[in-house]
């Protein structure tokens, strides 16, 4: 059972001493003063993960249609170092998906669209390459469309301003990454389509139907597409993480993320949402159950999204929710049907702060009585460490890497990032940002013969498959050598890749990235990781560099 907190024991102790005065201690009394002792912890988890001084987040906390906390935190501004309200307008990012995909629905609901309708019927001169492409593969990730915001060349032009057909243009020839429906991958493409969808059958623009639509009927007041507000309700400005601190974020043209990202919000009117969903107002209940069940893969697995939200489950408790990153903010919004709770989490960062997807999840948990497991990290010898490197079958044609980087255990998903652990016992690590944790069962040898991972009440066992592969050799040049090499490098117009050092580790930060570790090959080439890329000096000087990622190379002069 978990440790309770002292504030918690001491509302225990309240509510189980007898009264000596009735009246002095009501029903209604005891109601307000537990309120108001969940309402310190929920203020207590959020204040350590945002410190006063830096960019932060609006958070609400809503239960049963009462607000547990509605806060904010941190600094709006770092330049006028305004301090967050609660009431502040912010980027959604990806959360407005939620939204393109009602839209959708209210259009399919009206007879304009069938969710099984090709996309050729909106697009006729769309290459789909013999494929047929549906408006529900649009809507679950599961188009095979390639995502244009991954595209090497999208950072060095999304600060422009584009048409719906020069946006479309850049993906649109790209060919198919998998067979229509069989395959689960994250495409802000197929929203943007949706979009251009939305205004084909509605003859109106995507801000003008979301806001008509939805937000004005809802009292949505400081919703709106981001440029087409119609409140004066101030905005929180939006940062990044740099040397030293946070400086305002990238620009970036907001018809670029279009019906994929391009929304603003408050925490107030995403509550508004959640209650307008919750009393099944927009649609009728069987679309509303259509969006937040996973979709089906051909291969009958589910695919955990449905329609604009991802489902899931938390401490044992269905979820519906999405989070989303966009240049100066990172937000989650959390859905808990039988429990009738919502939770969202706005950050005017996007990167060097928590994540909101678990700051929003312990607030939920929290609100529902079910904390997640504290763990306290230990320190283990690398010869303890070593017992657990090698490769882990998760399921067929996946697996689970765990590699040994100086006194860190790494653990790597496959066609995933590395992620650190850190141990909570000889045998057991977790997850810092996150709340799976894992523990290894050793064989006869002394070596891990397999590992178990919790996650969401579940334990899921993974038998060792070999060991790990042998990672690219680095070699060690002098100090004095890299230190030529530091410097801003410009990939293009406001897109800078800087290199530092800090002791004898290197790094490389793009702009509105965070550092990204590199490694010498030799004294002219320097290589990621965490990520397939290479940073190649041609000229033998540093008057430039070229970047070799994901078959692109883009030269960039030194400034």
């Amino acid at each position: 059972m978990p440790k309770l907190s002292a504030v918690c024991v001491a509302v225990f102790a309240l509510l189980g001493a007898p009264a000596v005065h009735a009246q002095e201690a009501p029903g209604a009394a005891r109601a307000a003063q537990s309120a108001q002792a969940v309402e310190a912890r929920l203020d207590a988890l959020v204040s350590a993960s945002y410190k006063p001084t830096e960019p932060g987040a609006t958070v609400i906390v809503v239960k049963d249609g009462k607000t547990l906390l509605r806060k904010g935190y941190g600094i709006a501004d770092t330049s006028g170092m305004k301090p967050m309200d609660p009431g502040m307008v912010l980027r959604l990012g990806s959360i407005t998906k939620q939204f393109t995909a009602v839209a959708i629905l209210m259009l399919a609901e009206e007879g304009k669209l069938s969710l099984t309708d090709d996309l050729t019927r909106f697009f006729p001169d769309y290459p789909t390459r013999g494929k047929k492409i549906t408006v529900e593969h649009l809507l679950t990730h599961t188009s095979g469309i390639v995502n244009y915001t991954s595209r090497p060349d999208y950072l060095l032009l999304m600060g422009s301003d584009r048409t719906l057909a020069q946006m479309i243009d850049t993906f649109r020839n790209d060919p198919l990454e998998f067979e229509p429906g069989t395959v689960y991958r994250y495409s802000n493409s197929g929203y943007f389509l949706l979009g251009a969808i939305i205004e084909k059958l509605s003859g109106m623009p995507y801000a003008k139907f979301v806001e008509q639509r939805i937000f004005v009927p809802l009292g949505m007041k400081d919703t709106a597409y981001e440029g087409f507000e119609r409140s004066r309700t101030a905005h929180a400005a939006g940062h990044t993480p740099e040397p030293g601190g946070f400086g305002h974020a990238t620009p970036l043209s907001m018809s670029q993320p279009y019906a994929a990202g391009a929304l603003v919000s408050t925490v107030d009117d995403l509550a508004r949402w959640d209650a307008a969903i919750t009393q099944g107002k927009l649609l009728k209940p069987a679309s509303w159950q259509r969006a937040f069940t996973s979709y089906t893969l051909a291969d009958g697995k589910p695919s955990g999204y449905g329609y604009g939200w991802q489902v899931g489950q938390l401490q044992g408790v269905p979820t519906v929710s999405h989070g989303g990153g966009i240049n100066g903010f990172s937000t989650y919004a959390l859905r808990l049907p039988e429990q009738k709770v919502f939770v969202a989490v706005l950050s005017n960062a996007d990167g060097g702060l928590a994540n909101p997807g678990v700051v929003a999840s312990k607030a939920a948990a929290l609100a529902i009585g079910k904390p997640f497991r504290e763990f306290k990290e230990i320190a283990l010898d690398a010869a303890t460490l070593d017992r657990y490197v090698g490769v882990y079958e998760v399921e067929k044609g996946v697996t689970r890497t765990f590699k040994r980087e100086g006194g860190v255990l790494v653990m790597q998903r496959s066609s995933r990032p590395p992620m650190r652990l850190k141990a909570f016992s000889q045998n057991g690590f977790y997850l810092p940002e996150g709340f799976d944790w894992f523990e290894f069962a050793l064989d006869g040898k002394g070596k891990a013969g397999s590992v178990t991972q919790y996650a969401d009440g579940r334990e899921m066992k993974q038998p060792r498959i070999g060991d790990a592969p042998a990672e690219r050799s680095a070699v060690k040049i002098a100090s004095a050598v890299y230190d030529k090499r530091v410097g801003r490098y410009q990939l293009a117009p406001g897109f800078i890749l800087e290199l530092t050092r800090d002791g004898d580790r290197y790094y490389a930060q793009a702009t509105g990235q965070g550092k990204l570790e590199i490694f010498a090959q030799d004294e002219n080439v320097f290589f990621a990781r965490a990520i397939e890329a290479e940073v190649r000096f041609d000229g033998g000087d540093s008057s430039y560099l070229v970047l070799h990622q994901n078959g692109q190379q883009i030269r960039a002069p030194r400034l």
